[in-house]
Protein backbone atom coordinates (compact mmCIF):
# COMPACT_ATOMS: atom_id res chain seq x y z
CA UNK A 1 0.00 0.00 0.00
CA UNK A 2 2.65 2.04 0.75
CA UNK A 3 4.60 1.69 -2.91
CA UNK A 4 0.94 2.46 -4.88
CA UNK A 5 0.39 5.76 -2.61
CA UNK A 6 4.36 6.66 -3.66
CA UNK A 7 4.11 6.27 -7.00
CA UNK A 8 0.38 7.52 -7.28
CA UNK A 9 1.96 10.64 -5.39
CA UNK A 10 4.96 10.75 -7.32
CA UNK A 11 2.84 10.40 -10.81
CA UNK A 12 0.88 13.71 -9.60
CA UNK A 13 3.55 15.65 -9.14
CA UNK A 14 5.42 14.79 -12.30
CA UNK A 15 2.75 15.32 -14.35
CA UNK A 16 1.92 18.99 -12.50
CA UNK A 17 5.53 19.98 -13.20
CA UNK A 18 5.04 18.99 -16.75
CA UNK A 19 1.88 20.84 -17.05
CA UNK A 20 3.18 23.89 -15.37
CA UNK A 21 6.44 24.14 -17.38
CA UNK A 22 4.25 23.61 -20.60
CA UNK A 23 1.91 26.23 -19.89
CA UNK A 24 4.53 28.77 -18.79
CA UNK A 25 6.33 28.55 -21.82
CA UNK A 26 4.01 27.51 -24.36
CA UNK A 27 6.76 25.83 -26.92
CA UNK A 28 6.01 25.81 -30.54
CA UNK A 29 6.10 22.26 -31.88
CA UNK A 30 9.57 19.86 -31.43
CA UNK A 31 10.21 16.70 -32.38
CA UNK A 32 12.83 14.43 -30.23
CA UNK A 33 13.74 10.79 -31.02
CA UNK A 34 14.39 11.44 -34.84
CA UNK A 35 10.71 12.39 -35.24
CA UNK A 36 9.65 9.67 -33.58
CA UNK A 37 8.27 12.22 -30.51
CA UNK A 38 6.24 15.55 -31.22
CA UNK A 39 5.65 17.75 -27.94
CA UNK A 40 2.49 19.32 -29.38
CA UNK A 41 0.52 21.10 -26.48
CA UNK A 42 -3.41 21.06 -26.98
CA UNK A 43 -6.07 21.16 -24.22
CA UNK A 44 -8.39 18.55 -24.71
CA UNK A 45 -12.09 19.38 -22.94
CA UNK A 46 -13.81 15.78 -23.93
CA UNK A 47 -12.99 12.30 -22.95
CA UNK A 48 -9.85 10.41 -24.55
CA UNK A 49 -9.93 9.57 -27.76
CA UNK A 50 -13.22 11.61 -28.24
CA UNK A 51 -15.39 8.21 -27.70
CA UNK A 52 -17.80 10.04 -25.21
CA UNK A 53 -19.23 13.14 -26.12
CA UNK A 54 -19.33 15.17 -22.44
CA UNK A 55 -16.81 17.45 -21.72
CA UNK A 56 -14.29 17.66 -18.94
CA UNK A 57 -16.52 18.71 -16.02
CA UNK A 58 -18.91 15.78 -16.79
CA UNK A 59 -16.55 13.45 -17.15
CA UNK A 60 -15.89 14.05 -13.12
CA UNK A 61 -17.84 12.03 -12.15
CA UNK A 62 -17.34 9.01 -14.51
CA UNK A 63 -13.94 9.15 -13.83
CA UNK A 64 -14.01 9.03 -10.22
CA UNK A 65 -16.43 5.82 -10.43
CA UNK A 66 -13.70 4.01 -12.48
CA UNK A 67 -10.92 4.95 -10.42
CA UNK A 68 -12.78 3.48 -6.84
CA UNK A 69 -14.17 0.69 -9.13
CA UNK A 70 -10.66 -0.28 -10.59
CA UNK A 71 -9.39 0.09 -6.56
CA UNK A 72 -11.93 -2.17 -5.53
CA UNK A 73 -11.28 -5.12 -8.38
CA UNK A 74 -7.16 -4.59 -7.98
CA UNK A 75 -6.88 -4.01 -4.44
CA UNK A 76 -5.09 -1.02 -4.18
CA UNK A 77 -1.52 -2.32 -3.67
CA UNK A 78 1.87 -2.52 -6.14
CA UNK A 79 3.79 -0.71 -8.68
CA UNK A 80 0.69 -1.05 -11.58
CA UNK A 81 -1.68 0.33 -9.42
CA UNK A 82 0.26 3.16 -8.31
CA UNK A 83 0.62 4.66 -11.33
CA UNK A 84 -3.02 3.92 -12.70
CA UNK A 85 -3.59 5.81 -10.08
CA UNK A 86 -1.88 8.55 -10.16
CA UNK A 87 -2.55 8.89 -13.85
CA UNK A 88 -6.01 8.94 -13.33
CA UNK A 89 -5.98 11.32 -10.11
CA UNK A 90 -3.52 13.35 -12.61
CA UNK A 91 -6.27 13.72 -15.26
CA UNK A 92 -9.21 13.73 -12.62
CA UNK A 93 -7.16 17.03 -11.47
CA UNK A 94 -7.03 19.01 -14.46
CA UNK A 95 -10.52 18.04 -15.43
CA UNK A 96 -11.49 19.62 -12.08
CA UNK A 97 -8.95 22.46 -11.47
CA UNK A 98 -9.38 23.33 -15.47
CA UNK A 99 -12.36 21.82 -16.77
CA UNK A 100 -9.85 20.13 -19.40
CA UNK A 101 -6.65 17.88 -19.71
CA UNK A 102 -3.36 19.53 -21.57
CA UNK A 103 -2.69 16.70 -23.99
CA UNK A 104 1.55 17.48 -25.76
CA UNK A 105 2.78 13.97 -26.33
CA UNK A 106 2.65 12.76 -30.28
CA UNK A 107 3.95 9.66 -31.72
CA UNK A 108 4.02 10.21 -35.73
CA UNK A 109 5.83 7.58 -36.63
CA UNK A 110 3.50 4.65 -34.52
CA UNK A 111 1.56 2.12 -36.73
CA UNK A 112 -1.90 2.93 -37.31
CA UNK A 113 -4.46 5.10 -35.26
CA UNK A 114 -1.90 5.80 -32.67
CA UNK A 115 -0.59 8.10 -34.53
CA UNK A 116 -3.00 10.65 -34.81
CA UNK A 117 -3.72 11.08 -31.29
CA UNK A 118 -2.64 13.22 -28.40
CA UNK A 119 -1.39 12.27 -24.82
CA UNK A 120 0.06 13.44 -22.01
CA UNK A 121 2.52 11.69 -18.59
CA UNK A 122 -1.02 10.87 -17.11
CA UNK A 123 -1.81 8.60 -19.95
CA UNK A 124 1.35 6.90 -20.14
CA UNK A 125 0.99 6.00 -16.45
CA UNK A 126 -2.68 4.90 -16.91
CA UNK A 127 -1.16 2.65 -19.82
CA UNK A 128 1.40 0.78 -18.29
CA UNK A 129 -0.36 0.62 -14.76
CA UNK A 130 -2.89 -1.33 -16.79
CA UNK A 131 -0.39 -3.52 -18.63
CA UNK A 132 1.78 -3.90 -15.23
CA UNK A 133 -1.97 -5.34 -13.53
CA UNK A 134 -2.65 -7.32 -16.76
CA UNK A 135 1.02 -9.41 -16.66
CA UNK A 136 0.51 -9.51 -13.04
CA UNK A 137 -2.68 -11.27 -13.16
CA UNK A 138 -1.41 -13.66 -15.80
CA UNK A 139 1.31 -14.90 -13.67
CA UNK A 140 -1.38 -15.99 -10.85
Amino acid sequence: MILTGCVAGAVLAICALVRRGLERRRPARRDLAGGRVRIDPLYNRGAGFGLLPLNGRQMVPLSLAALCALLGTFGGRGLGTGLLLGGGLSNLWERLRHGRVLDYLRFPKAPGPLKKFAYNLADLAILLGAVLIVLRRKRR
